[in-house]
């Protein structure tokens, strides 16, 4: 079945020439302030790749845009404590220094904070936070070789890339499904971004990029280090998760995978390190299961999760947070997704205090329902964001409950949104938990479905009706 909700894009491919002006540096000039330059001032090679510098890359133009970019992005402080709001005075003396080293091969990069985040599916996912200057520098690598790499990656791949995103990757996967490969090789890699070996990805940077000054500055922020309980310790392989420039590391250590893959003609959706191969039948996809993963171990020495990659039909596995139904091939929500949904608003909604139910919604509820709606829809059963908005309201319904707490101030509550005395009296003094009252026809008629929606919750099956995807 064809799907309902595209959102109209122009052609990555396309966009590549008008994206310079946002990823690329300024030349010397006055005006610092825009994010690109003339076509001619960029050097290129006779075949139209772009030639990295280190001039370039630490020119004040493509700073200030580097450091506009970490300051849009927040984020937390390294090892420092210097803030994303004090960089900018912190930079006015650090630095000339600091350019100077770089342009010398002098500099070196602090250690990244070690921070853990608890994973959805359990476990935990290890981050690495630079500083905020080392943010900088790195996103000011990033604007600089991004122009060399972008043009040679696989169109297949999807994560992390400009005009690129994981619904065009869902999409691609539907489109390979409604072709007759119903089958899915589900490739996990254990601890990716922990175990990228240095050397093997130096190697692939520097086919590229022939600065030496540009490769010593992204190999030392390769072993930085990392500090743990005060204590730093060295970094012999991986790319810390966390930092502007490992997303693109990572994309340039799995081109050649792309490459593998496409020479032997398959069909494949590559999202990062979440890699889904489409065959159309049990057996092949067992036999590009062993050839693949003896690819990543030998030649690019990854480590594939036995236990998490699998052969088996799209309906039955989850990919990027969704997944197929059977037959119609309609994307759908994963159930894990659902229940996470849940929880997160559990957690809001406990934690929503004092009389001002207005001010906890947009701030609590809304930047989860609105950016889970712009994400999941496009899912294509639009069903479930309506039964969803069903479940927050009785939420918001509950925890008005509990603020209430006493039946005295409950009846009152209630007799000012509008009930009759009986029935306000009734619902207030009953017995029965917040849960079962949120769903009461006395609170019901007091705070219908209107009545939050003018609190300000807009419900996601509005929000998902405007939304276009391609």
């Amino acid at each position: 079945m064809a799907v309902r909700n595209r959102r109209k894009e122009k052609e990555p491919e396309a966009k590549m020439k008008e994206s310079r002006e946002s990823l690329v540096p300024l030349s010397n000039s006055a005006d610092t302030d825009k994010a690109g330059r003339e076509e001619f001032l960029l050097p290129y090679n006779q075949d139209g790749t772009y030639i990295p510098k280190i001039e370039s890359l630490i020119n004040d133009s493509n700073i200030q845009v580097a450091i506009a970019l970490v300051k849009r992005n927040k984020g937390a402080p390294g090892i420092d404590g210097i803030t994303v709001q004090e960089i900018e005075e912190a930079m006015k003396t650090k630095w000339p220094k600091i350019k100077e080293e770089i342009l010398e091969g002098k500099y070196r990069p602090q250690p990244v904070k070690r921070v853990e985040i608890p994973k959805p599916d359990g476990g935990v996912r290890q981050l690495g936070i630079p500083t905020v200057l080392d943010r900088i520098i790195q996103q000011a690598i990033y604007q600089e070789i991004i122009l060399t790499f972008e043009p040679m990656f696989s169109p297949l791949s999807y994560g992390f890339r400009p005009y690129r995103s994981a619904h065009q990757a869902v999409l691609k996967a539907q489109e390979y499904i409604q072709e007759g490969y119903e089958w899915v090789v589900d490739i996990d890699l254990e601890k990716f971004f922990d175990r990228v070996n240095h050397d093997m990805l130096m190697a692939r940077v520097a086919r590229k990029v022939k600065d030496k000054k540009i490769l010593l500055l992204i190999r030392r922020y390769l072993q930085a280090g990392v500090m743990e309980d005060g204590l730093v310790k060295p970094t012999e392989e991986g790319t810390p998760q966390g930092g502007p420039l490992s997303p693109l590391l990572s994309n340039i250590m799995l081109d050649d995978f792309d490459k593998e893959l496409e020479g032997r003609g398959h069909r494949f959706v590559r999202y990062a390190d979440d890699c889904n191969i489409y065959v159309k039948s049990e057996k092949a996809g067992k036999r590009v299961m062993e050839t693949t993963s003896r690819y990543l171990t030998e030649k690019l020495k990854l480590k594939v999760n036995q236990q998490k990659s699998m052969v088996d039909h799209p309906w039955n596995r989850k990919f990027l947070g969704f997944t197929f139904t059977k037959g119609s091939n309609q994307i759908a929500i994963h159930e894990s997704r659902i229940k996470r949904f849940k929880d997160k608003i559990r957690g809001k909604t406990k934690r929503m205090r004092g009389d001002n139910i207005t001010e906890n919604i947009r701030k609590r509820i809304m930047p989860v329902t609105r950016g889970w709606a712009n994400y999941f829809g496009l899912a294509e059963e639009r069903g479930i964001f309506g039964s969803l908005d069903g479940w927050v309201r009785r939420k918001i319904r509950g925890t008005l409950w509990r603020q209430w707490k006493r039946p005295h101030t409950r009846y009152k509550r209630l007799i000012t949104l509008g009930l009759k005395e009986k029935l306000a009296k009734e619902t207030a003094y009953s017995s029965k938990g917040p849960w079962r009252m949120a769903r009461c026809y006395g609170m019901h008629k007091a705070l219908s479905n209107g009545a939050i929606e003018a609190l300000g919750y807009t419900p996601m099956a509005k929000i998902v009706v405007g939304l276009e995807f391609s």
